[in-house]
């Protein structure tokens, strides 16, 4: 049996009915998750801001399930435009570099237009 299930109340996790994150034994796995603002109900306009907001979201989550980003195993970033990504990978830098975790980066079309930038995490607990 799969374990515990983390919602963040995102209204896309209502809409779309899926949990932020999943943990299963030793592992939290944290859906792909972007920098939308839950108080102002939209995307900064940012790359950069939007990145900041997302890793503070799976920093939440991570600590929920009882883990911290020194722990990721893996990353998946899905970034707009190269452009972007080169904004964004000093925060990515930041933000992995104590875990080094296995890294894919994907450069394509997100599922909103103002949207820039989303992660997914593996971690241990």
């Amino acid at each position: 049996m799969i374990g515990e299930r983390i919602t963040t109340g995102s209204p896309f996790e209502a809409m779309a009915g899926y949990s932020r994150a999943v943990v299963d034994g030793d592992l939290v796995y944290i859906s792909g998750t972007t920098g939308y603002d839950s108080k102002k109900k939209c995307y900064p306009a940012d790359v950069k801001d939007q990145a900041v907001l997302a890793f503070s979201i799976i920093e939440a989550v991570l600590h929920e399930a009882g883990s911290k980003l020194e722990n990721m195993i893996r990353i998946r970033v899905y970034v707009a435009s190269r452009e972007e990504f080169e904004e964004i990978k000093p925060i990515i830098k930041a933000k992995c570099e104590a875990a080094s975790p296995a890294n894919t980066t994907i450069i394509c079309e997100l599922a909103e237009e103002d949207m820039r930038v989303e992660f997914e995490v593996t971690a241990k607990i």
